[in-house]
């Protein structure tokens, strides 16, 4: 069995993680969680949102915390989730500040990928080809397959599901995919055979796993990754996150959690467990209430 030397381990916390809190925190708060995460050695942070206010009233601020951010630190990457044409554009008018990269996701599910964009599968896909035209050569564009293993609306989710989101973002140029359990209804065995599938009919891909802990699967799920060769894990400080569509979706894995669990497992990431964990308290005071991870200070 191969473990990895060192892993990439990309905070979500400021986006995947505050877009599901009923309580809208100013730029102020965002922009010190940010902070704070770069300079626990985190290298590579989804920092916001540009989708419409109406949909993600949580992240209606997203230029104010980009400007606001100043110089993360080098080698820091931050990257923001577009949802359409507008979402890139908007992204565009940012390449004075840090960002670097922005996300595009698909559902592999039919009944998702309408719950939470309200279109098709297929216009999904025709919105990444214009989002990447517009973006190219000014942004790099990351993909992201949203309940690749398993949907609330729909059930299971095959691999030929997947594929079809995945051959349409390497179509237009995208080098990294994460798969994303977005309901958090994966289990280990899963993870491994579709990841080992996946890379196999897709090699030279950069491949990620974005993690919801709904059934208490998580890190399960993240060693499973790893050991089918995953390169990039997803987590958001403290466990915080959901899905707005879908109900009962669980933050994502928390980010001390699996820094402490990967340097336990001699695999380094180059994090100050520390220093996340401080950010984990700062953002149980902000909220005022107790977060979901597990380790603490």
């Amino acid at each position: 069995m191969h473990w990895p030397d060192r892993i990439l381990v990309r905070e979500v916390g400021p986006r995947d993680g505050l877009q599901n809190e009923k309580k809208i925190l100013p730029p102020e708060i965002k922009i010190s969680m940010i902070r704070q995460l770069a300079a626990a050695g985190i290298t590579a942070i989804e920092a916001t949102s540009f989708v419409h206010p109406r949909a993600v009233p949580q992240l209606s601020d997203a230029e104010a915390v980009l400007e606001g951010i100043g110089g993360p630190g080098a080698g820091v990457s931050v990257s923001a989730l577009v949802g359409n044409v507008r979402g890139v554009q908007r992204a565009l008018a940012m390449l004075h500040t840090p960002l670097a990269e922005i996300v595009v996701v698909v559902s592999a599910s039919e009944a998702h990928n309408r719950a939470n964009v309200k279109r098709t599968v297929a216009e999904s896909l025709a919105e990444v080809r214009e989002i990447c035209r517009l973006a190219a050569g000014q942004l790099k564009v990351r993909g992201a397959v949203a309940t690749a293993f398993g949907c609330p609306y729909q059930g299971g989710i095959g691999a030929g599901e997947v594929a079809r989101v995945v051959e349409g973002m390497l179509k237009e140029g995208i080098g990294e995919i994460v798969l994303a359990d977005t309901a958090g209804m994966g289990n280990p065995r899963q993870v491994y055979d579709l990841l080992r599938e996946i890379r196999e009919r897709y090699p030279g891909v950069t491949w990620g796993l974005h993690l919801h802990d709904t059934r208490g699967r998580g890190l399960a799920n993240a060693v499973a990754g790893l050991q089918a060769g995953v390169q990039v894990l997803e987590s958001s400080v403290g466990g915080l996150g959901g899905c707005p569509f879908i109900p009962g979706a669980a933050g994502n894995i928390a980010t001390g959690d699996l820094v402490s669990m990967l340097h336990d497992m001699g695999i380094e990431t180059g994090i100050d467990l520390r220093r996340v964990l401080q950010c984990t308290q700062f953002m149980e005071e902000t909220l005022g209430r107790r977060l979901p991870a597990r380790v603490r200070l």
